[in-house]
């Protein structure tokens, strides 16, 4: 008996037009929903199933083109695009919202005192240390010793420049200080995501050509890939960190944070929590995630490998991680 739907829909690809950043936001307010961390162990097996079976030609009976694209994006939600393993659950992007909105919310609440501010920037460069490393690019192992690098070293800069900021704000006006959490967490990403990847920088990471067909390893693309992320978590920060502050800092002059000031975390975590809803997808959206680049700016000897495999290939594709 035919399948119920064809055999030729490409599920190795996003189903909206990555080309565009309307596609790409579509994609991405479907990779990050946060209902996906709900879903069981056995939905999750049941989708891989699904997938898997549909690459080798094989349709479950009654299963609808629909079905086969929430199949998909459970899948691609739950396991890494280069290594097909399952993500830890709190590192996976649908993940994204619900811990970032908490510490986030935190940190722009308890950012007054230096106890506080250590243990927020230290709990948010955990999680995001558990984010870079679920989300890197490619399939080469981190070294323990990279891992912990990486980690110190964000931990550091963003305590150092959140310790440092407070000192400054505190000769300036109250609402000047509620932006220093933001400065923190955007110095600290551009410390710890090349820092997590630094071994996608030294080795490189695969490139192919827009078939899919690995063509090598590049360094140039692994540093294209890393800075596309560093600018997209930053903006993805940015409203959750920049528009709650000028809130906030109405709400508490008023009488009813003064009467129940215990209300002033619930209501920022809420707060950011709306902002990031729609800022994770849509700065996850800035950047392809099969992102590309000339052969030209490839390394001499990896161009040279391609134009002799592959003449007249202009442009190389790559997973950029998020």
């Amino acid at each position: 008996m035919a399948p119920d739907i064809p055999l030729n829909i490409n599920i190795k690809e996003p189903r909206w037009d990555q080309g565009t950043f309307v596609g790409r936001a579509n994609h991405f307010f479907t990779v990050t929903d946060p209902r996906n961390i709900l879903l069981s162990n056995a939905t999750l097996e049941n989708a891989r199933k699904i997938v898997h079976d549909y690459r080798q030609g094989i349709v479950a009976p009654g299963l609808t083109e629909d079905e086969l694209w929430r199949a998909k994006y459970i899948y691609d939600s739950a396991f890494h695009p280069d290594t097909g393993e399952k993500m830890f659950v709190i590192g996976r992007m649908s993940a994204q919202v619900p811990m970032n909105m908490t510490i986030t919310g935190c940190m722009m609440t308890f950012y007054r005192t230096t106890p506080a501010v250590l243990f927020w920037q230290w709990v948010n460069q955990s999680f995001n240390a558990i984010v870079n490393y679920t989300n890197r690019s490619g399939d080469a192992p981190i070294t323990v010793s990279q891992l912990g690098t990486a980690y110190v070293s964000a931990t550091t800069g963003a305590v150092a420049t959140a310790l440092g900021l407070n000192s400054l704000a505190k000769r300036v006006s109250p609402l000047i200080g509620r932006f220093v959490p933001f400065a923190a967490v955007a110095s600290a990403n551009c410390i710890n995501i090349p820092l997590m990847r630094q071994r996608e920088i030294q080795f490189g990471i695969p490139v192919t050509d827009e078939d899919g067909k690995r063509l090598g390893d590049s360094s140039k693309a692994a540093q294209q890939a890393i800075a596309q992320v560093v600018i997209s978590r930053i903006l993805m920060a940015a409203p959750g960190m920049a528009i709650p502050p000028f809130i906030m800092n109405t709400l508490e002059k008023k009488a009813f944070l003064k009467k129940f000031p215990w209300m002033s975390a619930p209501i920022q975590v809420g707060l950011v929590g709306f902002c990031l809803v729609f800022a994770t997808p849509l700065c996850c959206a800035l950047f392809p995630q099969k992102s590309s680049m000339s052969v030209s700016r490839l390394e001499p000897d990896l161009q040279a490998k391609i134009r002799a495999s592959s003449p007249g290939l202009e442009r190389v594709y790559f997973n950029k991680g998020l």
